[in-house]
């Protein structure tokens, strides 16, 4: 199995000047602990890092201390996440044919969980994460005015790792650039074509670092993890 990582993105909702996955997590880049549980999938065997080049000496520090088993490789990354899986697309081995695209922010994800979206992968062409909303969910208005209540029994909060057929993803990329699409997940491209998108149960940890609160949580469940 073929993996993604879009990690081109800058901190700004952290409030840095950097790139959010070269901050810290119980001493070691958020990064660090994406590829650490990346390392530990048995279903993965090649990883694609998407960044900028201005990051690149530090991802090298980073592969460099981890020491992974899998072939590693760097690819820049484009403005956006859609125009960096795109470039991740095509440099995945010519031999590729399912890949999952995880954000390097989503840095608690568990080998488990890498695991049981590869084995979907082999029943349908594409996938995602996602967990069963809690909260009820308004739709609002640009003057604050609530429109709707959905049914929340019908609500996910999409998560990643997410999973495709290479060939058909490329495919929705293209007709993406053509058609001037702008999404921020495959899956949605994948709805825009027309072709099926289902569920994988994800976890309620897999929390997407994105906040100095969010890092205050996920160094909370780091630390449950590794003293329960």
């Amino acid at each position: 199995m073929h993996l993604l990582i879009p990690a081109a993105g800058m901190g700004r909702r952290m409030g840095s000047d950097r790139n959010k996955l070269l901050l810290t997590l119980l001493d070691k880049p958020l990064l660090t602990w994406t590829l650490l549980s990346a390392e530990a999938a048995t279903c993965i065997d090649w990883i694609g890092i998407m960044g900028q080049p201005v990051d690149f000496p530090e991802f090298k520090e980073i592969l460099a201390s981890v020491n992974l088993s899998k072939p590693v490789e760097l690819i820049q990354g484009g403005d956006t996440r859609q125009e960096s899986v795109y470039n991740g697309l095509q440099a995945l081995p010519s031999d590729a044919e399912q890949v999952l695209i995880h954000d390097g922010a989503r840095c608690l994800a568990t080998p488990q969980l890498f695991e049981r979206c590869a084995q979907a992968l082999q029943e349908y062409q594409g996938l995602i994460a996602a967990i069963p909303v809690k909260d009820t969910i308004k739709v609002v208005d640009e003057d604050g005015l609530i429109l709707d209540t959905p049914e929340r029994k019908q609500l996910w909060a999409a998560q990643t790792p997410q999973g495709f057929d290479v060939k058909l993803l490329k495919d929705c990329h293209e007709q993406g650039r053509q058609q001037s699409w702008e999404v921020t997940d495959d899956a949605a491209l994948f709805e825009k074509c027309g072709l099926p998108v289902h569920i994988v149960m994800g976890e309620e940890t897999n929390l997407k670092v994105t906040t100095p609160v969010d890092l205050s949580v996920a160094e909370f469940i780091l630390k449950a993890r590794h003293n329960p």
